[in-house]
C-alpha cells in the first residue's frame, strides 16, 4: 500500500480543473423519505469488531456491513433505486402523478452494469411503474444476466467489456427516449449520478446514530468515487473536521489519485484489477470534486493485499469480495504510513464492508 497526501483539503480542486458542474446535498433528508416506501427499510448493522481492531494495532474498529442492504447484496441498493423514486415523488409533489407505485408509467430506466448498480436499477424502476434495460458485457456471467431477469429487467449483452456496454447503453438510450442511469457523473451527465450518490447519504445518516463515540480515521473503498465522496460528506457533516479520511483504490485504477495529483480528471491507466467493482479508470467528476475538498489522504492497494485481507475477514465469519474489502485492505496493510496516519492503540477506525460474496 502506499499514501499520498491531499494537496487540496479543505479547499478543493482549482477552477482550472474544468469538473462537471453540480452540487450534492449534504443531508439525507430527501433520501430518508425513500426509506419510508421501500419494501425493506432496516438500517444495514454496524458491526464492533474487536478482534480485528487488536490484529491490525488500534484501538477500535466499526464496520459498516451492507452485505444484506434491502436484499440485494450492496451499499448501491441506495443508489440507482433511490434516484428512481425521487423521480417519483417529484411528479407526485408537482401533481404529474397521483401515487408512486405507477408515477413513472411509460419511462423506461438504462444502465450500464458489471453487478450491483445493474440489480438497484432492475429492483427500482418496477416499484414506480417503470421498466429497467441493463446493458452488460459479454464478459459478465449468466447467472448475474438471470438475476437480472428475476427482477423483470431486460438484459442485454454488448461489448467485450464495461467501457463498451456503457457506450451502447448511452446510444440505446438516445435512440428510444430512455432515461441514462449511470452511477457516475461527467461534463453533461451530473443529475442522474448525483441522485445515485444522493442515496447512499443515508449510510452516514444510519451511521451518526449507530456509532457509540466518533471515528479518529474513516477508510472508503472507491472506484468512479460515489460511495467515497457520500460517505466523506456524512462524516465531516457528523464529526467535523478532525477525522482522518482515507480513500482506498486498487493500484491498478488510481482515477481518483491520479486526478488529484493532476489537479483534473484523467485517465489512469492500468491492468484489469481483481478488485472489479472498483476497477474503473475515470472518476465522477462530482465525486472528485468533493473528496479532493475532504480527503485527507488517497492510497492504492494491490490485488494481493486485498486477496488477503478476503481471506482474514473469512476467518471472521465476515465474507466478501476484493472490493467490498478494498477499505479494511488500507487499514491491514497500513505498514510503515500507520505512524503518518496517527494509527495506533488510540485510533478508533470506521470502515465500510460494502458488499456480500460473489454468488454468481
Amino acid at each position: 500500500m502506499d499514501a499520498f497526501n491531499n494537496p487540496w483539503r479543505g479547499r478543493g480542486l482549482p477552477e482550472s480543473a474544468d469538473l462537471a458542474g453540480g452540487d450534492l446535498s449534504e443531508t439525507a433528508s430527501e433520501a430518508a423519505l425513500f426509506l419510508e416506501r421501500s419494501p425493506d427499510r432496516r438500517p444495514s448493522p454496524l458491526l464492533e469488531a474487536a478482534a480485528l481492531a487488536a490484529a491490525f494495532g488500534v484501538g477500535a474498529l466499526y464496520l459498516k456491513d451492507e452485505r444484506n442492504r434491502m436484499g440485494l447484496g450492496s451499499f448501491k441498493a441506495l443508489g440507482a433505486a433511490y434516484a428512481i423514486a425521487k423521480r417519483a415523488a417529484r411528479k407526485v409533489r408537482e401533481g404529474d402523478a397521483r401515487d408512486h407505485g405507477t408515477a413513472l408509467e411509460g419511462t423506461t430506466f438504462a444502465c450500464a452494469s458489471a453487478g450491483n448498480h445493474g440489480m438497484s436499477l432492475a429492483a427500482g424502476a418496477p416499484l414506480c411503474g417503470a421498466r429497467a434495460v441493463v446493458f452488460v458485457a459479454e464478459t459478465v456471467p449468466e447467472a448475474f444476466a438471470v438475476r437480472l431477469r428475476n427482477k423483470g429487467a431486460t438484459v442485454v449483452r454488448t461489448g467485450a467489456t464495461y467501457e463498451d456496454s456503457m457506450a451502447e447503453a448511452e446510444r440505446q438510450a438516445e435512440a428510444n427516449g430512455w432515461i441514462l442511469l449511470p452511477d457516475s457523473t461527467w461534463p453533461g451527465m451530473t443529475e442522474a449520478g448525483r441522485d445515485v450518490m444522493e442515496g447512499y447519504l443515508i449510510m452516514g445518516d444510519e451511521i451518526s446514530r449507530q456509532m457509540p463515540e466518533p471515528p479518529t480515521h474513516v477508510f472508503l473503498q472507491a472506484g468512479v468515487g460515489g460511495l467515497a465522496a457520500a460517505c466523506a460528506l456524512s462524516a465531516r457533516a457528523t464529526w467535523g473536521p478532525d477525522v482522518t479520511i482515507v480513500v482506498a483504490e486498487p493500484e491498478y485504477a488510481p482515477a481518483l489519485q491520479a486526478g488529484i495529483k493532476a489537479g483534473k480528471a484523467v485517465t489512469a491507466p492500468g491492468p484489469v484489477s481483481v478488485m472489479g467493482r472498483l476497477d474503473c479508470k475515470e472518476p465522477s467528476h462530482l465525486a472528485l470534486k468533493y473528496l479532493a475538498r475532504e480527503a485527507d489522504v488517497f492510497t492504492t492497494i494491490t490485488d494481493e493485499e486485498a486477496a488477503e485481507t478476503v481471506a482474514l475477514l473469512a476467518t471472521h465469519d465476515l465474507a466478501t469480495t476484493p472490493s467490498g474489502a478494498a477499505g479494511i485492505a488500507a487499514l491491514h496493510h497500513a505498514g510503515t504510513e500507520a505512524t503518518a496516519l496517527s494509527l495506533g492503540p488510540d485510533a478508533r477506525v470506521l470502515c465500510y464492508l460494502s458488499e456480500g460474496p460473489e454468488d454468481v
